[in-house]
């Protein structure tokens, strides 16, 4: 039977900060960099063979798929073949975007700023809700990976939380 491996992004420096990132290209932090190895060797201790590998277009994305890829397969065959798509992006959290959550609870109260985290409707100050993710999602999954499972194809899908 074939699969799909969804896998996070490892820790970034703004995770660690506890800031909204969105589509802010920041990188992974030493933490992160381990986390994504760990991936590649539980992927490797599954025995999976990966036939195609899809990231978002952000760094952090890439980069934990690559050194997930590089400990799963030592050969290193499939690193150069990663398709980075857009639409698999993290949530664009406009306004919120590079700023600390502990600074915006205590000017919004924590209340509202789990609402533009969490709620499926309600975006963020010139962002997206989750239900606008899932749009921009949806049309790559049902004209790109439905289609590849179909033909029997496991795929590593590496991207963000919200996407």
């Amino acid at each position: 039977m074939n699969k799909l491996i969804l896998l996070r992004h490892g820790q970034s420096q703004w995770n660690l900060e506890n800031r909204f990132t969105g589509w802010k290209d920041v990188p992974l932090t030493e933490q992160g960099k381990k986390e994504a190895k760990k991936a590649g060797q539980e992927l490797k201790k599954m025995g999976i063979h990966i036939d195609v590998v899809f990231s978002s277009k952000l760094s952090r994305s890439i980069e934990t798929a690559k050194i997930a890829i590089k400990r799963f397969n030592s050969s290193g065959m499939i690193v150069n073949n990663i398709t980075r798509i857009e639409a698999l992006n993290e949530r664009d959290y406009g306004d919120l975007s590079g700023k600390y959550k502990d600074e915006l609870i205590k000017t919004y109260g924590e209340k509202k700023v789990l609402e533009w985290r969490r709620s499926f409707r309600i975006n963020p100050p010139k962002g997206e809700s989750l239900e606008d993710v899932l749009k921009r999602i949806k049309p790559f999954l049902n004209r790109k990976i439905l289609p590849l499972l179909k033909k029997g194809k496991n795929i590593l899908l590496v991207a963000h939380g919200n996407a």
